[in-house]
């Protein structure tokens, strides 16, 4: 052992604009870090405004905050004999960059604008930022006045450099370019930096996880080094969580890595490096060219070293660290969104019409999980956690003794029955229902739709039909969607006075429960039950989500959720035969589940339009079906997908999960008016199909005359 380093980087839960707590959060990290021994920290990406800030980064007094908390940070007694770096938004030459603002004992070392901006997914960086070109290049930077007078320092490098302490060099990535193809920690590490900090705002989607620790791991694996990864957690403000995740890996493995879902709003992971094993593992690298590589501007800090005479010891390897399952990941991710948002509203609980179908069931779950999670923070001495739920259920006194207890305070479920629902799923319901322990009601509501038919029958003099009595399409739709737009208008007056029934203060944010599926098909009733406050299912496929299902009825004990996860998708909004459902999610839709994920995953990451898709779709259901049903498949998809798309203005702000998500908010920006025949685009893949059939029957006659000829030899 040579010379030994304490490092931290930090997963802090911070709120866009929420200047206060963001300042009180990080100063909360910084003093958690001294604690073990760090002389480094290192937080997430614009942390002291928080990263959701969007069209507010455009805003004066968002730079000026950040200043003021930047100064009060710096000036503040744990900030003392630590490097800190923090982010924020900075303006230089009157444009706008997201920075690292690093500095030692008050005073800054360094600003570090971002060199690649993000604008894939939900990221619209190039929006607000300028991203740094000047590579390798440092400019003065005149501080504004209130921090001059802080820290009597005029003038600060600005730009692409690293620093330079006595034992060791320091340099910095910011979340995207850790993902570029040309990644800054390489030409760094061959100029002889040994520690590589990255700060990032990565939001989670599911199976996303492994791909940031497999980055990370071989950020360092070709050219030896220390990485320090922090990012955010929680719910910024918006549909994304960040997962947090924070870690620190050395030479190619990692040596600690932080919690991935946790209702804690400061975490802060350390690990003891030896710099020397860097070296050797450099040293052993024959083919590094670093005397060859461009060198970059250093920042000396003459009188401060990040190693020390410690009785620590190096931290080993993690050899058995095993990323989040996707069942572990939607039972914990949309837990903790449900939770941030529930105590930043400061609403007094949830209301779910629950269905008994897998949706709304698995939504019901998750809102179950996030007590779950609330009482093992309270269980845990999570005195902040407790301090909220007691303000939630409005009861200073009050411990929740367990999810059961916690879940009937915060959930109320209701089953919204009318002549065409069935008992099986009421059964469902109420089951699922009796074994999470939510306040649960049960109503019907025909006489409300009964009333609203008989305005328009007495107005127009006709009664419409189902086509199951000899009704038109359109009056069997209309029926179902009365239906549903009802449920939606008594759910929200359920939720507004619920909790005055039962003598609580405030009201209850409903809970949406369509899937990622359903809505890019636009398999809903626009203004029905998919309308409401927040959804934390509207990311997550129907497939992903009866297997989160079947993983959280084994883990809690909850055999009711057998039957739903066996029972057929239906609306139940067409009356019924004999007692029985009639009616199929899937036939309805004219395809199934599983299908629609791949024409999600086709036409948001494959970028395909009609025609490519059907090429696509060529080789890859050519064993299943013939060109001319995979032709009408991808036609029929796309219709309703054109046919649908305006529902996708007014989705419900939804748990963002999966990566083909339709969200027309900020993730999939396309337009909602098409021309739903698509008459160019069909029309080519009808030449296809043509040309396939040329190529077949060519060969077919090629293969013909061959047989003849070898009978003739």
């Amino acid at each position: 052992m040579g010379r030994l380093a304490t490092m931290a980087v930090c997963c802090l839960n911070q709120w866009a604009l929420d200047f206060e707590n963001n300042k009180r959060r990080i100063l909360e990290s910084i003093e958690m870090a001294k604690q073990c021994g760090a002389t480094y920290r290192s937080g997430p990406e614009l942390e002291i405004c928080g990263y959701s800030c969007e069209d507010h980064f455009l805003e004066s007094d968002t730079l000026l905050h950040s200043w003021q908390v930047l100064v009060e940070l710096m000036m503040h007694q744990s900030s003392v004999d630590i490097m800190v770096d923090v982010g924020m938004p900075i303006m230089h030459k009157n444009s706008t960059y997201n920075c690292r603002v690093v500095f030692l004992n008050k005073r800054i070392l360094l600003i570090r604008p971002k060199l690649l901006m993000c604008d894939t997914g939900n990221y619209r960086e190039t929006r607000w930022f300028t991203s740094w070109k000047k590579i390798r290049t440092v400019e003065d930077f005149f501080l504004p006045r209130i921090v001059q007078k802080f820290t009597g320092q005029t003038v600060v490098p600005f730009g692409d450099a690293v620093i330079a302490t006595t034992d060791t060099c320091i340099g910095y990535e910011i979340c995207e370019e850790l993902w570029s193809p040309n990644s800054t920690h390489i030409p760094m590490c061959l100029d002889g930096v040994e520690i590589v900090v990255n700060s990032s705002g990565s939001y989670m989607e599911l199976r996303k996880s492994s791909i940031v620790l497999d980055l990370i791991k071989s950020a360092t694996f070709k050219s030896g080094g220390c990485y320090l990864y922090s990012n955010l957690r929680g719910c910024d403000g918006q549909r994304v969580y960040f997962n947090g995740c924070s870690n620190i890996a050395l030479n190619g493995a990692l040596i600690k890595v932080g919690t991935q879902f946790s209702l804690k709003e400061v975490e802060v992971t350390c690990a003891t490096i030896d710099l020397e094993d860097i070296r050797s593992y450099r040293n052993a690298i024959r083919s590094r060219s670093g005397s060859s590589s461009e060198s970059y501007h250093r920042i000396k800090v003459p009188d401060f070293s990040l190693s020390r005479d410690t009785q620590k010891v190096p931290d080993p390897i993690l050899l058995d660290f095993k990323c989040l399952s996707p069942e572990e990941e939607i039972s914990l991710g949309p837990a903790c969104w449900l939770w941030d948002y529930l105590r930043r509203s400061k609403q007094g609980g949830y209301f779910l019409p629950l269905s008994g179908g897998v949706d709304s069931s698995s939504t019901a779950c998750i809102a179950y999980s996030m007590c779950n999670m609330i009482v093992q923070a309270c269980q845990g001495g999570d005195s902040q956690v407790l301090n909220e739920i007691r303000t939630i259920v409005g009861q200073q006194t009050y411990f929740p003794s367990n999810a059961r207890d916690l879940c009937k305070q915060l959930l109320t479920t209701c089953y919204m029955a009318t002549e065409n629902s069935s008992v099986e799923t009421k059964k469902r319901a109420e089951d699922l229902s009796s074994q999470i322990s939510s306040y649960h009601l049960n109503v019907c509501i025909d006489k409300a739709i009964s009333a609203v038919v008989s305005i328009f029958v007495s107005l127009t003099g006709k009664t419409p039909q189902f086509a199951i009595y000899g009704g038109s399409p359109r009056e069997s739709l209309a029926l179902q969607n009365v239906q549903a737009r009802l449920r939606m208008v008594l759910t929200y007056l359920f939720a507004q006075l619920m909790l005055w029934v039962r003598g609580r203060q405030g009201g209850l944010l409903v809970l949406g429960s369509g899937n990622v599926d359903e809505a890019l098909r636009g398999y809903m009733t626009k203004y029905d039950c998919s309308s409401a406050d927040v959804n934390p299912i509207g990311g997550i496929s129907k497939s992903d989500l009866k297997m989160f299902l079947g993983y959280f009825r084994n883990k809690h004990s909850l055999i009711a959720i057998d039957n739903i996860i066996n029972a057929t998708p239906t609306a139940e909004l067409e009356p019924l035969v004999a007692g029985q459902i009639t009616q199929s999610d899937e036939e309805d839709m004219g395809m199934t589940y599983n299908e629609l994920s791949v024409y999600g995953k086709l036409r948001k990451q494959n970028y395909c339009g009609p025609y490519s898709m059907f090429c696509k779709l060529l080789l890859l259901w050519g064993n299943q079906y013939t060109p001319e049903q995979i032709a009408e498949k991808v036609k029929h998809f796309f219709r309703c997908y054109a046919i649908n798309r305006h529902k996708m203005t007014v989705l419900t702000p939804s748990y963002h999960a999966e990566a083909y998500s339709p969200d027309d908010n900020r993730f999939d920006h396309r337009p909602f008016l098409y021309n739903v025949m698509w008459p160019w685009q069909f029309r080519c893949i009808d030449q296809k199909l043509e040309e396939f059939h040329d190529k077949k029957n060519g060969v077919s006659k090629y293969l013909g005359l061959e047989s003849k000829y070898a009978v003739n030899v």
